[in-house]
């Protein structure tokens, strides 16, 4: 991690001695080149002080609304994962005691998703949610595979059922993996894929249906025990047997808690998969994901790997090798400071400030709710009344950059990518508070826009955003 800065009177000192290091070294070299590497390397504190003035101008990280991913940590938990910034993740053999706490982590969660068996469950740390996905998607392409096979069927035209509204790393897989995607798109009463909707692009080549606890676009979650159900009627109809694999990115952190009674995880015995990220609402610092299967059972042989040639013979699942091990540290640390009950308590106050944000935004003309945080994500969208035709969410979005805040606008997935909105994500560190202060901004940003009377030119917009 970067080096704390010096106290304020350090500071002044070392501006004045860089100053006057810089001017010395300008005889010798015009300008520090930017594209190339230095003929001389500068001193340490100097190439420090340079990039420290160059990041000044990026966004503040407590007020980027638009990303999942945790921002905050408690200061003993940033102390762990700098003490452990060396530590190879893969380096088992040197490291057994980070390599035990993955495993801790692993159990935890498995006990969390409510696995037949925590201690059968198999399992490992990624680098993120995406990795989480190839890895699950891959061990349905093969499972499926095999079984095609097995029954003297050919194999070579796979595809994954899914919605619209699914994560860009899906998109990756299938293209990656020659996989068909069969993408549910989204109408104005359903922005999320539904039972009714997988089942009618299911046939037998579909390798499985992804269903999201969190969509990214509006925070909701989808019906995955009516999809189970779904597909037990459909497997007792036609014989096909169609897994499961849940994309709880976002959702595996908060659903256990905010919705505990909701059978969405490995208490479908049709779900053989889950994967989600530790560094949105599992609270740890970029970047770790984790990705279980129910059982050994369900992860074929073919796909784990011994490497012996750091020193042990080191079983490996990921798809990434090197890797830190300092933000699994960081997982464990939250898991023991935070445990079910503060887990819950956090989930619970962001919940509170994200529907106390909604209801404010919606009594706001003209913005309209597209999705409420109660019961789902801490996590909502907006979008503005059609009869608004002279300024959009973009230009809402752009006025609220200039005070720092990060709230993005994008078009919504197929099907719908006429509707453009605004999203709210809300983690933590993120207090009441603050909540406030965007609320003022927002409600004087829309009295200024009320009284533009002619179109106003285009704001800047990233199109469809899938983050």
């Amino acid at each position: 991690m970067a080096p704390h800065p010096p106290a304020r009177s350090e500071q002044l000192n070392l501006d004045s001695q860089i100053g006057h290091r810089l001017q010395l070294r300008q005889l010798d070299a015009p300008q520090i080149p930017r594209h190339r590497l230095c003929e001389q390397g500068l001193p340490g504190d100097l190439a420090y002080q340079l990039v420290h003035d160059h990041l000044m101008l990026d966004g503040n990280a407590r007020l980027n609304l638009a990303t999942f991913v945790g921002t905050w940590m408690e200061p003993e938990a940033r102390r762990l994962m700098e003490e452990c910034a060396d530590k190879n993740m893969i380096d088992k053999d040197e490291y057994p005691q980070t390599a035990e706490l993955e495993e801790r982590c692993l159990r935890i969660l498995a006990d969390l998703w409510h696995a037949p068996d925590p201690a059968a469950a198999v399992g490992t740390s990624t680098t993120g949610s995406s990795e989480g996905c190839m890895l699950g998607g891959l061990v349905l392409k093969w499972r499926w595979r095999q079984r095609r096979l097995a029954a003297g069927l050919e194999a070579s035209r796979p595809n994954l059922v899914m919605g619209a509204n699914t994560q860009i790393c899906w998109d990756k897989f299938c293209a990656y993996f020659d996989v068909e995607p069969r993408l549910v798109p989204l109408e104005a009463g359903r922005l999320q894929l539904n039972a009714a909707e997988a089942i009618q692009r299911c046939d037998a080549n579909t390798i499985g249906v992804v269903g999201i606890v969190g969509s990214t676009f509006d925070g909701s979650y989808e019906p995955i025990d009516a999809i189970s159900s779904a597909l037990d009627a459909l497997q007792e109809r036609t014989g096909l047997n169609i897994e499961i694999h849940v994309d709880a990115a976002s959702g595996g952190f908060v659903a256990p808690f905010n919705s505990p009674d909701w059978a969405w995880d490995f208490r479908l015995p049709r779900v053989v998969s889950i994967n989600t990220s530790g560094h949105k609402y599992g609270g740890v610092l970029p970047g770790v994901g984790w990705v279980l299967w129910r059982n050994g059972e369900v992860l074929p042989q073919e796909l784990r790997f011994n490497v012996n040639y750091l020193g042990g013979e080191m079983p490996t699942i990921g798809m990434n090798f090197s890797r830190p091990g300092a933000q699994v540290v960081g997982q464990y640390f939250n898991f023991l400071h935070l445990g079910r009950e503060g887990y819950c308590q956090r989930m619970a106050s962001l919940e509170a400030i994200a529907c106390h944000m909604a209801d404010n935004l919606a009594a706001m003309a003209p913005l309209q709710l597209v999705s409420h945080p109660r019961g789902q994500l801490p996590v909502f969208a907006l979008e503005l009344d059609p009869a608004i035709t002279t300024w959009t969410v973009f230009h809402l979005s752009d006025l609220l950059r200039s005070r720092g805040w990060q709230v993005p606008a994008y078009t919504l997935p197929a099907n719908q990518e006429h509707r453009a909105v605004l999203r709210i994500v809300v983690r933590a560190g993120f207090s009441h508070d603050m909540a406030d202060q965007l609320l003022a901004d927002i409600e004087r940003n829309l009295a200024w826009l009320s009284t533009v009377a002619a179109p106003l030119p285009p704001a800047p917009s990233d199109g469809n955003f899938r983050h």
